[in-house]
């Protein structure tokens, strides 16, 4: 496991507005301008989201005209959840091995 890379896509999902860009982009793609109407931010700030969003393998972004369009990447989201089972999956038996003799 890649920490840095677990890193980006925990980031991604660690903030409000990215959760809702999220939630939106379930009902498929969307263009920047109906994300925009949606979330009453700046362009700048929707940007930003975008691009952590997208760094992060969990959004695909594709430019026709002067518009972007989002929508989520399906293996972006398999790798996240990918990651969350193996970050939090138990191996061996739960209980912590003895470190000091008492």
């Amino acid at each position: 496991m890649d920490e840095k890379r677990t890193a980006a896509v925990f980031k991604a999902l660690c903030d409000e507005n990215r959760i809702r860009i999220l939630k939106l982009l379930t009902g498929g793609e969307k263009c920047a301008c109906k994300l925009l109407d949606e979330l009453s931010v700046t362009q700048p700030t929707l940007s930003h989201h975008m691009k952590i969003l997208c760094d992060s393998g969990l959004v695909a972004g594709r430019k026709e005209g002067k518009w972007m369009y989002y929508s989520i990447s399906e293996p972006g989201a398999e790798n996240a959840r990918n990651l969350l089972r193996e970050l939090t999956t138990v191996s061996g038996s739960g209980k912590a091995e003895p470190c000091c003799e008492g």
